[in-house]
């Protein structure tokens, strides 16, 4: 079970937030997640449209996938009342996810937001 909660993440960064195929999220979340995350995906597109994840490392236990990630974008639209200035970010996250029949049905993270806003130059 966990390779294959494993891949279900790999899903998700390489097809969903690599790849662009937002329709993907319906058949990936909850259906209670699944708008939400749209959302949020979307937004933040909208401020990096070059918006990369790379798993740096993940492990998994019972129904819980704890995965750590690399962000990478370029600021082109605004973020956290940051106004599009063509700087790059590049932060760690950590996110655990929990999946039920294949697909997820909770999650929970920790951005670097403070490391993220001082290299778009908002903080010093």
């Amino acid at each position: 079970m966990h390779e294959k909660d494993k891949a279900l993440v790999r899903r998700l960064v390489d097809q969903v937030i690599n790849g662009g195929k937002l329709d993907l999220v319906e058949e990936l979340f909850a259906p209670e997640l699944a708008e939400p995350v749209r959302q949020a995906f979307t937004s933040f597109r909208a401020a990096f449209p070059d918006w990369r994840e790379e798993i740096v490392d993940m492990v998994a236990e019972g129904d819980k996938v704890a995965v750590r990630f690399r962000c990478s974008g370029t600021l082109q639209g605004e973020f956290m009342g940051v106004k599009p200035n063509g700087r790059r970010q590049e932060v760690d996250e950590v996110f655990f996810l929990r999946v039920q029949d294949g697909r997820f049905v909770e999650y929970w993270g920790l951005e670097d937001n403070l490391a993220r806003l001082r290299q778009l130059g908002a903080i010093s």
